[in-house]
């Protein structure tokens, strides 16, 4: 099918737009009393459901590792001569920088010092200095790894099996719920789950541009001496959105899997650089003992509601994650089914969740200690300088960065193309998956009309550039995390559309030995 005859279905194009922009406008009108609003409503989620969160992320966890070792793990999404479209080394470069993208750049410095100064499971910061030092190397391994990423994992599989074995000729979560909800799924509720999700998509996007464009502000401005400034962030946010619209307008293999690579390539280089110049030996004990840490008691932390105290601690971190982690899990489920193609169940389950967490517990048990140890060692006062920054994320960041040696010179600049691209791959990944959502009859193999793919990249720039002169950029990241909690029912109805589709295609074939067949031998039995 060729780009002209494909249509867009402006149904499900523009109430999200349209929506996310009237939030906008109100917010920027009435800025007080509607970041009041958003956060009483995101507090009482956070406090009133966190157990829902909690017990999800964990159902996610206990659900996929079954998945994968079960009988169903050898199962091809897609035909059994279906070969990957990509390799191995690309495809979990594109998931990883899909999935996290500068947010890892941006929290894995700073996140480790608030945790030092936080009641973690009731353990005082100022008597159990030592244990809370531990604690921090710790919940940063524990909020960026398995969970998350099981979270992002769940609606892969009901969306890659639907366009890739199923053959439904529509990239989006209603399709994959068609195994419960039949023709519905074309019908009002099928387009108000679709909707619910672009709308959580583009504030996700949000939350990834309130992220970088003031980091990348703050880089840039430490970099020439210019001061930081809102002309300056619109410098930075049009170089950006210029940046992954590009690719996402060269496409997946040309644009978006090059820049992926890429971009490992330079964390790569970053993350050594650090870990040979930094303390290396601290490093390495520290990672070693947070994932004891992790393992050892995995179930306490992902159970944790502190019901007793009320401290605030799961919500302001635990609680943040995981509905942030659900609000984003649509787009990268999208994303991953649609690179995941010629791969068997098994092979996805265990990419994402080793491949994603790995590359997440590296950032962070090395920048993240390398932070931590800036901290305890006394070489900076790393808590006193965001404290009096007036709890500014981008000064404190930069103070790290210029602690280290050739911070200035060499790290800075590096690690300001790092975020750029990282931010850029995340972009385009999901102005990609958002034409791929509104484009009719759009099968597992074919790419969105460049043109609505690179329409979608300029309508995500100029959203971001007005929510950022009105000041309303927080208050829509946070109405997007509130989209999170009717996404929970969704994506447990997908799992259920899932399990069904397997059952009815190869429930009788699986009665044989199932691990002992290649997968090019099971094939549905319709």
């Amino acid at each position: 099918m060729s780009e002209v005859s494909k249509k867009i279905d402006h149904s499900l194009m523009w109430p999200g737009v349209i929506v996310t922009g009237i939030i906008g406008l109100l917010l920027s009108l009435f800025p007080e009393s509607g970041r009041a609003v958003v956060d009483t409503l995101f507090a009482i989620l956070t406090h009133n459901f966190k157990w829902l969160f909690l017990m999800f992320g964990l159902f996610c966890v206990l659900f996929l590792v079954w998945l994968g070792l079960s009988r169903w793990g050898n199962i091809k999404l897609g035909a059994p001569d279906d070969t990957p479209e990509f390799s191995t080394y690309t495809w979990a470069a594109m998931i990883f920088c899909a999935g996290i993208g500068i947010a890892i750049v941006y929290w894995a410095f700073i996140e480790p010092v608030y945790y030092l100064n936080s009641g973690m499971l009731h353990v005082d910061p100022d008597t159990q200095k030592g244990l809370i030092g531990e604690l921090a190397g710790m919940y940063g391994q524990f909020h960026w790894g398995i969970t998350p990423w099981a979270i992002y994992a769940l609606p892969t599989f009901p969306i890659a099996y639907a366009i890739h074995v199923k053959k439904i000729p529509a990239l989006r979560l209603s399709a994959a719920c068609r195994g419960i909800i039949g023709n519905r799924a074309d019908g009002p509720l099928g387009k108000l789950i679709d909707i619910v999700v672009i709308f959580a998509m583009i504030g996700g996007i949000g939350t990834s541009l309130g992220l970088a464009v003031p980091l990348g502000t703050a880089l840039i401005s430490e970099i020439t001496g210019l001061p930081p400034s809102f002309s300056l962030q619109i410098i930075v946010l049009i170089v950006w959105t210029a940046l992954f619209t590009v690719t996402v307008w060269a496409g997946l293999k040309k644009g978006i899997a090059r820049l992926a690579d890429l971009n490992t390539y330079i964390a790569y280089f970053l993350l050594l650089y650090v870990f040979i110049i930094g303390p290396t030996t601290f490093i390495l004990n520290n990672w070693c003992n947070s994932l004891g840490l992790m393992f050892s008691d995995f179930f306490k932390l992902s159970l944790w509601t502190d019901p007793i105290t009320n401290g605030g601690f799961p919500e302001g971190w635990t609680v943040f994650y995981w509905a942030w982690w659900v609000a984003y899990a649509p787009m990268v489920g999208l994303f991953v089914a649609r690179i995941s193609k010629g791969r068997t169940i098994r092979q996805v389950v265990f990419g994402e969740l080793v491949f994603g967490s790995l590359g997440c517990w590296i950032f962070f048990a090395i920048w993240g200690g390398y932070a931590i140890n800036l901290q305890t060692s006394g070489a900076l006062d790393v808590y006193t300088i965001l404290k009096e920054s007036g709890w500014s994320n981008n000064v404190t960041i930069v103070a790290i960065l210029n602690a280290m040696p050739g911070g200035k010179y060499i790290f800075i600049p590096v690690f300001t193309i790092l975020c750029s691209i990282f931010l850029a791959t995340t972009l385009n990944s999901a102005a990609y998956t958002l034409s791929s959502q509104v484009t009719i009859n759009l099968s597992g193999d074919e790419e969105p009309p460049r043109w609505n793919r690179t329409l979608w990249g300029i309508i995500l720039g100029l959203l971001a550039l007005g929510l950022l002169s009105t000041g309303a950029l927080k208050a829509v990241q946070l109405s997007s995390i509130v989209v999170a909690l009717p996404l929970i029912p969704v994506l447990l109805l997908m799992v259920f559309s899932l399990m069904k589709w397997l059952k009815e295609d190869y429930g009788e074939i699986l009665k044989t030995n199932v691990q002992a067949l290649p997968p090019e031998k099971i094939k549905p039995a319709v």
